[in-house]
């Protein structure tokens, strides 16, 4: 994956190449050698925010901005797009794949796990509390965790900034008699509740208390008495429920349940860790817990179908010519079979799986149009 110096200087490479000039009279203006910029167009250049204003006023464009929410990118619109995209693995399955691996007494890899800024902070949480984790080649993350955990010495900081760390209430029940995490915090997608994780988790005997700043929570752990009934069918509140399921001995029957690829992804790894669970797929799961859990395992979580959305609608919108292959079929067929009522020309692969033996994936060449797209009558999602 490009480091943030290598993106740098891919940009300065692509609008020194716009403005027609070459290294040696960029380098020249920018008062340098023609040898320190070819290491900044390689990313082996450290930049100061000064020299990255004078290469701004040189290139008489703006390049990047930086105050405290990090590196914000200012893109120049207006370019047809060409080639062949490879999807990355999806953030939301692997974020709950993080917080499900602390389960497992075992040896847990995940193969090309994405490594974006969420994934970092979850991990930096598991970090704190005594999990050690290791990047290796081509993005594989291999996790073991100690057999008891120091939940006390939590890394807040991290855990504040995404909403992600309410999916450790599921594995931690299984811990600790009680414990304390950080209010969940993340993107501002409009006001969303912990309340449904509280409802689902209550009936496996875990009671939380809103204080300031951090949630308390109080374990007498049960194996519920009735199905689970899920006060909302999202995928967290999902995902936290099957977790609590899954060292739950017995059978748990969770109604209600959200169907999406992240929580099928959790299903999937689940299994491997020999949690037995029917209904896969649907809106009820029935769960056979394992009270402990030991198993060295390998598990490679599905493609994108987010990042294949937006590719595919960066396509259409540029009236590009683009291939995006690894594309899981199967979350975005109602999105392609709008955008084929809207007259976007493109054409698909035969199905073959992905890694995990389990998801079905398509190639996907999108063809230019004539400009005389339809507009679909739904202009909201018709389920809202």
């Amino acid at each position: 994956m490009p480091t943030t110096n290598e993106k740098i200087g891919n940009l300065i490479y692509q609008v020194r190449q716009e403005r027609g000039l070459t290294q040696a009279e960029f380098a020249r203006r920018l008062g340098t050698s023609q040898s320190a910029v070819n290491r900044m167009e390689h990313g082996r250049q450290n930049l100061s925010l000064e020299t990255l204003a004078r290469i701004s006023d040189v290139l008489n464009k703006q390049l990047i901005t930086i105050g405290e929410s990090g590196v914000n990118l200012r893109i120049e619109g207006g370019h047809e797009l060409s080639g062949t995209v490879i999807l990355k693995r999806s953030k939301n399955a692997a974020v709950a794949l993080l917080c499900a691996s602390l389960l497992n007494h075992g040896v847990t890899r995940f193969k090309s796990f994405p490594r974006i800024e969420e994934v970092n902070r979850i991990i930096e949480v598991l970090e704190s509390i005594g999990v050690k984790i290791r990047w290796s080649s081509n993005n594989d993350l291999e996790i073991r965790r100690p057999e008891v955990l120091k939940i006390d010495k939590i890394n807040s900081s991290a855990a504040r900034k995404t909403r992600s760390v309410l999916m450790l209430l599921g594995p931690l029940m299984h811990e600790l008699d009680s414990f304390k995490i950080p209010y969940a915090g993340g993107c501002k997608l409009g006001t969303r509740t912990v309340t449904p994780h509280l409802f689902a988790l209550e009936q496996f005997g875990i009671d939380v208390i809103a204080k300031t700043g951090h949630y308390s929570v109080n374990v007498n752990k049960k194996k519920p008495d009735d199905r689970v009934v899920l006060y909302e069918q999202g995928n967290t509140v999902t995902n936290n429920a099957l977790m609590a399921a899954a060292k739950t001995k017995g059978t748990t029957i969770i109604q209600s349940a959200s169907a999406d690829y992240m929580v099928q992804d959790l299903c999937l790894f689940l299994n491997k860790l020999g949690v037995k669970i029917k209904g896969f797929g649907s809106e009820v799961l029935e769960v056979q817990g394992v009270p402990y859990i030991k198993k060295n395992i390998s598990f490679s979580p599905t493609e994108d179908p987010i990042e294949a959305m937006f590719f595919l609608s960066v396509a259409v919108t540029t009236n590009s010519r683009l291939t995006i292959r690894r594309v899981p079929i199967d979350w975005v067929g109602l999105e392609l079979y709008k955008l084929k009522k809207m007259g976007v020309n493109f054409k698909t692969s035969s199905r073959y799986k992905s890694d995990n033996g389990a998801i079905d994936l398509v190639d996907i060449k999108i063809e230019k149009h004539d400009g005389n797209l339809v507009a679909p009558l739904d202009k909201l999602h018709p389920n809202l």
